[in-house]
């Protein structure tokens, strides 16, 4: 179905390929799964058999690709689209129509299809998708993920032999993507349809996938083979795969299930350890975050929190101990996904100002006694630590739209030096909390305190100095032409030694030049430079919507190190995200959104462990131990006779 012969691809003004003698065969009717690094080639692959390579993005490209039959140099991409369909990273720049359901019908309509099947496709996309409720529904209105649907769905109708997706997951709750991922399935067994995905989160797709398609590095040529032999030698592997690795298991196990028949002498191996945990919020002087709670059900007993931190990591390098952080300019999501637009800076504000919130970490401040106040003590009476400031408080937050409750009765509060996950599904208010913790969002009711200031009611030049948001959208923090100049911006910004942003992506996104243009990075890339341009000025509380969306395992590692570091130097973080490894690699605390509800919050053991949504691929296969990362597991063997 899908045929390359010899091809390599090259970019105008690009020192080297971006995709280098592909020569290969994908049958009909099988799930391949496209497999690499960030920036290996993969969206180059992708966009070579729907045409848009080079059609649309320019450069050269030499051999050959044939997609039923259709040799893709003499058919351009409109000529290809009764046979190709394709999603790409960014749904909103897939969007043809205002709503929904219009969206869903354009493409059968630029087909000539009849009205009547027409409509019938549309119900059974709809019911398939799960997006019947929101099918009257305005798409600026979606969130990220019910956006990401949409668009897959409006692929889906015109019934194409071959469906080419780019990260289809990425913006998807668990529950959301497993229906995603069956759906495509199900189109691959039944009408034998040819499937040629990308994506990074491994953990969720490997199970679905009939062969694994690897781009081993930039520049080299990909490697097609079954599941088990390409996992056993490729760079990028899921958890499951690298708790086989660690544990010796042949075959490597791809699945939970296959891994949990392996694993019962390793879980005797691991009876007798307790999980390590990092230092405690009070070992820190930190206020211990709550309890466990859960809304409707009985509160769960304290366990052991998440414990992958066993020594200090490394600060970042040329990092200064200032505060800044990103404008929230990037949508948000509310409640069956409201999505709110911050107001653009006046013309005669820097826009790095407010795109960036860059200043000086303000000093903690503690509570001392007025002045005249009799405060004589027992000499002999030790004298209390004081009690640092929280970072960020909200008190019964509710916040309206329309007339949609987005945020219902939230109660949260973060301490300096603790990371907190914010998980919950597609809509259910995780980046409309973000935006009022930056002061985008004004409270209907109750209150929101951040740095000792309430964010909506304090002009931008002061809470620049107290929260920092990185976007779900990184183009909304993205102006100058080049990587160079924008990490010199970043620096002016934050009044950091020059060289600091640089340092930086370099950590975090390594081989990237200094000339290359943000829009030539991929969706990925283009995050981790946002990330790279809000971390320059450390702020006091770092919000993240999203941070892993994109990215590759090395370059999660390398982010949950830098997240890690700072946290260590006590600023606070908030994640919203899907991810649930991230999650149980870095965060002290879980807070789980349903409805724009709290209906979990607690320690991240204690909260994904009982959760089969939201409990990390370890979790589910040494249960019922509160084992949540690979990391946790070595160190415990390493100690183990």
């Amino acid at each position: 179905m899908i045929r390359f012969d010899q091809v390599t691809v090259t970019y105008d003004g690009a020192a080297r390929p971006s995709l280098r003698d592909a020569d290969f065969t994908l049958p009909e009717g099988e799930l391949t799964l496209l497999v690499g690094p960030s920036g290996a080639g993969k969206s180059t692959l992708l966009g070579a058999v729907s045409g848009l390579v080079p059609h649309f993005t320019g450069g050269t490209l030499r051999g050959r690709v044939t997609v039923a039959g259709r040799d893709t140099r003499t058919h351009r991409p409109r000529e290809l689209a009764d046979v190709v369909g394709t999603v790409g990273q960014d749904p909103l720049a897939h969007f043809v129509t205002d709503t929904v359901e219009d969206e869903l019908a354009y493409g059968m309509e630029s087909l000539g299809l009849a009205p009547a099947v027409m409509r019938r496709r549309v119900e059974e996309t709809l019911d398939l998708l799960g997006l019947n409720e929101l099918r009257d529904r305005p798409i600026a209105t979606l969130s990220g993920g019910q956006q990401q649907r949409v668009a897959i769905g409006s692929v889906l109708t015109t019934h194409p032999k071959v469906l080419v997706l780019d990260e289809p997951t990425s913006a998807l709750d668990p529950a959301a993507a497993e229906e995603v991922l069956a759906v495509l399935q199900r189109l691959v067994h039944d009408l034998g349809t040819t499937v040629l995905m990308a994506e990074h989160r491994l953990e969720r797709v490997i199970q679905y996938a009939d062969r694994i398609l690897l781009l081993p590095s930039p520049g080299t040529p990909p490697v097609l083979g079954t599941p088990s032999d390409i996992m056993s030698v490729s760079p990028v592997h899921p958890p499951v795969v690298a708790l086989g690795h660690l544990a010796g298991w042949t075959p490597l196990p791809l699945t939970i299930r296959d891994a949990r028949r392996e694993s019962t002498p390793l879980r005797a191996r691991l009876s007798d350890h307790a999980v390590a945990t990092p230092p405690t919020l009070e070992a820190r002087a930190f206020p211990a975050p709550p309890t466990l709670e859960t809304r409707g059900s009985e509160a769960a007993t304290p366990e052991t929190g998440l414990g992958a931190q066993t020594r200090p990591l490394p600060a970042p390098p040329a990092l200064e101990a200032r505060g800044s952080g990103a404008a929230p300019r990037g949508t948000v999501e509310g409640r069956g996904g409201e999505q709110h637009r911050a107001a653009a800076p006046p013309a005669s504000a820097p826009r790095r100002l407010l795109a960036r919130l860059s200043g000086r970490t303000p000093a903690p401040t503690t509570a001392t006694a007025p002045t005249g106040t009799d405060t004589d003590t027992d000499p002999g009476t030790p004298t209390p630590a004081p009690t640092p400031t929280p970072a960020a408080t909200t008190a019964h937050l509710h916040i309206r739209r329309a007339r949609a409750e987005v945020l219902h009765d939230i109660t949260l509060t973060v301490a300096p030096g603790e990371t907190i996950a914010l998980m919950g599904r597609n809509g259910a208010g995780k980046s409309t909390l973000l935006a009022a913790l930056t002061g985008t969002l004004a409270p209907t009711t109750g209150q929101v305190t951040v740095g000792g200031r309430t964010p909506h009611r304090t002009p931008p030049a002061d809470m620049v100095r107290r929260v920092g948001l990185v976007p779900q959208e990184p183009r909304d923090l993205l102006y100058a032409d080049t990587v160079a100049a924008e990490c010199a911006a970043a620096d002016a910004d934050a009044g950091a030694a020059p060289g600091t942003c640089r340092a930086l992506v370099s950590t975090l996104l390594p081989g990237v030049p200094d000339d290359t243009h943000p829009r030539d990075l991929s969706e990925g890339q283009r995050l981790t430079l946002a990330l790279a341009l809000v971390l320059t000025g450390r702020p006091a509380l770092l919000l993240l919507d999203e941070p892993t969306r994109g990215l590759d395992y090395a370059a999660k590692a390398r982010l949950v190190e830098i997240l890690r570091a700072l946290a260590a130097d006590g600023h606070a973080i908030v994640l919203a995200t899907h991810d649930v490894e991230l999650a149980a690699e870095l965060a002290d605390r879980v807070v789980i959104l349903a409805g724009g509800e709290i209906v979990a919050d607690g320690p991240t053991a204690e909260v994904v462990v009982s959760s089969p949504a939201y409990a990390p691929q370890v979790a589910k296969i040494l249960a019922p131990g509160h084992w949540l990362t690979v990391s946790q597991v070595a160190a415990a063997l390493e100690t183990t006779p």
